[in-house]
């Protein structure tokens, strides 16, 4: 076993010479008991925009303050140890840029055996250990209080989670092995593999507490007040902790192995096997069966440092800034001061998207939402799914009975659309079909005021061609969300050539108060990431339409990591969508963009895959098989993929060259990732085709310089 105090890892420090260190600073506080408690507060000196994180030199102070407080303890001055956070954070883990730094798989593998040599330290203060959880704690934030005896938790603490596998890393700091033998497997799996792989979904304090991760929530106003009490009932015996997520021998025997080979099995139908980080950390979920505390810490220490060595690694880390930092700071934004207020909303249409808008709005903004359409019936039929959707986020505890009154009373719907001029911002939600919508912005121009922006949330058709009957088209922009609405973190607000801005201000500002990430695009066909997997669907459909059948070419495409097979896009999207969206850019783009005839065939079909009741795919629908016809010249996996590769190149070069849809190739990986769910691992789609050749093939150059590291050398 490996004994971490023999390992010198001052060549760890001197690798960073300009961490922000985390400083952690001790003081003693009287319990009520009359017994001592030791609190280290982790701090970086800086505000709640630079959250603390761990840096080697940190690292190595924090094991200097435990060591120091175990001495003490030993000699009875204090009865227990805490640790906490500055104001809203505990702290957001390694430092991901540092760590893509680290020059040697040796290094990597003393950076994973330091924060294991650190944090477990609290097993031996010969006390009892807390952790006082007052917000962010991510990743080794989240691991620390996982080493720890006990855990409180603020009760507006967000963000609190383990991102590892998300950004092609895994917890490497005890998480794989301490938080399934704490909470379960299932609720383990949840945790580590199920919410990274859903965009990075995080957890929230009740969400924490429910799970077993904390033994108490405590409101903000006397969190650490209420923790130290907290502390001193466990020192006296008055606190009892139970932990009923604990895993028994039951749940060893039976139920393990089991949730490890589902798991696995949904992330291989999901993600294909490109993506090493979920399979190393199924593996070490399933190593901490045994119970074996020092020998899982081996083992994340060995899988942590290929990681860190790896490529998948590097192309993660490109990805994880684009996210952090050029989705912060958007090419091409005018200033935000430029934008006008929104205080009252208007959708037109009263369907499924239009009452997914409506909700956001209400939820982000808080202000007035007025829904219309055709008839009264469409209208109330809208308002009730609003409604029905707020009091399912009531009984999830998303939102207070008081938050779910008032955004009850903020929505209203009618057919009447003079009560729309007082709206600042009016979206359209109807048909995706052009004199439809010219239409319906032609008449709510006379209603509403001068200054109002009108927004369309078309996906293929011209934003300039939409406002063609405006008198004011200089107020129209694109904005374009994706679906669920809720969930996918882009819109694409698409720049017209009228487009003014403070119109376009208008929609950057919104995006952010709506918490999205917004890229601005021209207004070309499909934008981007329709535009890209038009290309996609479109090489999909080119194979079988000469006879390759659909596994093999979602086979064939599985390289590219993406979230779902061609196959379960179309049957996703909509196969009228998709031959719509085909359609679409073939008449743009005729030489480059492939329709296809049987794909029309299955939209009218209406179906391609089977399903069971619980709707998982259990194969190709026989039916619609049948009824496609095919020229007899099957390509191979490697030439589907090729061709497909190539053909990608060289639209995205011509999207940036030719067309200048956006600012520069980081702006169409950032869609695509945000957009379409390309995965972190691959850094984005451009790396991806400079790595594999396809750029210097089609154009003789490259994305990027250097070429980014990752899948695909």
């Amino acid at each position: 076993m490996t004994d971490y105090s023999t390992i010198d890892f001052s060549d760890l420090a001197a690798l960073t010479d300009d961490e922000v260190v985390t400083h952690s600073f001790v003081r003693d506080v009287p319990l009520a008991s009359g017994k001592t408690l030791a609190l280290v507060t982790l701090d970086n000196g800086r505000d709640h925009t630079r959250p603390n994180t761990f840096g080697p030199v940190g690292l190595l102070e924090l094991a200097k303050t435990y060591d120091d407080l175990t001495a003490r303890a030993a000699r009875g001055e204090i009865h227990a140890v805490a640790t906490t956070g500055k104001p809203f954070i505990l702290a957001a883990g390694a430092d991901l840029t540092k760590v893509a730094e680290i020059p040697t798989r040796a290094i990597a593998k003393k950076m994973a055996q330091l924060g294991h040599f650190v944090l477990s330290k609290q097993a031996r203060f010969g006390v009892p250990s807390f952790v006082f959880i007052n917000g962010l704690a991510l990743g080794g934030g989240l691991e620390l209080p996982l080493n720890a005896d006990y855990r409180t938790v603020d009760s507006s603490a967000a963000g609190i989670a383990l991102p590892e596998v998300f950004l092609g890393l895994i917890p490497g700091w005890g998480g794989t092995f301490l938080l399934p033998n704490l909470i379960g497997i299932e609720n383990a799996l949840k945790v580590v593999i199920e919410n990274p792989l859903k965009q990075n979904r995080m957890l929230k304090a009740q969400d924490a507490f429910a799970l077993g991760i904390a033994d108490r929530i405590f409101a903000p106003v006397n969190f650490l007040e209420d923790s130290i009490k907290f502390v001193d009932g466990v020192l006296g015996g008055a606190e009892k902790v139970e932990r009923k997520n604990t895993p028994g021998k039951l749940e060893r025997m039976a139920k393990w192995d089991i949730a490890i080979k589902i798991a696995r099995d949904t992330v291989s139908s999901r993600l294909g096997t490109v993506p090493l980080s979920p399979f190393k950390a199924l593996d070490l979920l399933k190593a901490a069966k045994s119970n074996d505390k020092e020998a899982c810490f081996a083992l994340e220490d060995d899988a942590l440092a290929d990681l860190i060595a790896g490529d998948q690694l590097q192309a993660s880390i490109y990805a994880f800034n684009l996210v952090q930092k050029r989705a912060k700071r958007p090419a091409g934004a005018p200033p935000k001061e430029l934008a006008k207020k929104v205080t009252k909303v208007g959708v037109l249409g009263a369907g499924y998207m239009a009452s997914q808008f409506a909700l956001l709005f209400l939820r982000r903004l808080q202000v007035p939402v007025i829904i219309t359409d055709i008839d009264q019936q469409r209208v109330d039929k809208g308002v009730a799914s609003i409604i029905d959707e707020i009091g399912k986020l009531f009984d999830k505890g998303r939102i207070s009975s008081d938050e779910a009154n008032r955004l009850r009373a903020l929505v209203h719907g009618t057919t009447d659309k003079t009560e729309f001029a007082d709206c600042d911002w009016v979206i359209e939600a109807v048909f995706e079909e052009l004199g439809v919508k010219q239409d319906v912005f032609a008449e709510i121009e006379k209603i509403v005021s001068p200054e109002a922006v009108l927004a369309t949330n078309t996906s293929s058709l011209s934003v300039e061609k939409i406002g063609a009957k405006l008198e004011h088209p200089e107020r129209l922009v694109g904005f374009h969300f994706f679906t669920p609405v809720a969930v996918m973190p882009l819109i694409e607000v698409v720049n017209a050539p009228q487009t003014d801005d403070a119109t376009l201000s208008t929609a950057m500002v919104t995006a952010a108060k709506l918490r999205k990430n917004a890229v601005i695009t021209a207004d070309t066909p499909g934008f981007v990431v329709n535009r890209v997997l038009a290309k996609l669907l479109g090489e999909a459909m080119y194979a079988v339409d000469h006879g390759t059948p659909f596994d093999v070419v979602d086979k064939a495409i599985a390289p590219l990591g993406l979230p779902m097979a061609p196959s379960v896009l179309l049957d996703l999207v909509g196969l009228k969508v998709g031959a719509h969206v085909l359609d679409t850019h073939h008449e743009a783009f005729p030489d480059r963009f492939y329709r296809s005839e049987n794909l029309h065939r299955l939209a009218d079909y209406g179906k391609l895959l089977e399903k069971d009741s619980k709707g998982n795919v259990k194969g190709f629908d026989k039916g619609a098989l049948k009824i496609i016809t095919v020229e007899k010249a099957p390509l191979t996996e490697e030439q589907i993929l090729t061709r497909l590769q190539d053909g990608l190149a060289d639209e995205i070069h011509r999207m940036l060259s030719d067309d200048h849809v956006v600012a520069a190739p980081e702006d169409i990986d950032l869609c695509m990732i945000l957009g379409a769910g390309f995965p972190f691992q691959m850094g984005g789609i451009t790396p991806y085709l400079d790595r594999v050749g396809a750029s210097e093939r089609v154009f003789a150059d490259t994305f990027h310089h250097p070429v980014i590291r990752g899948v695909g050398l």
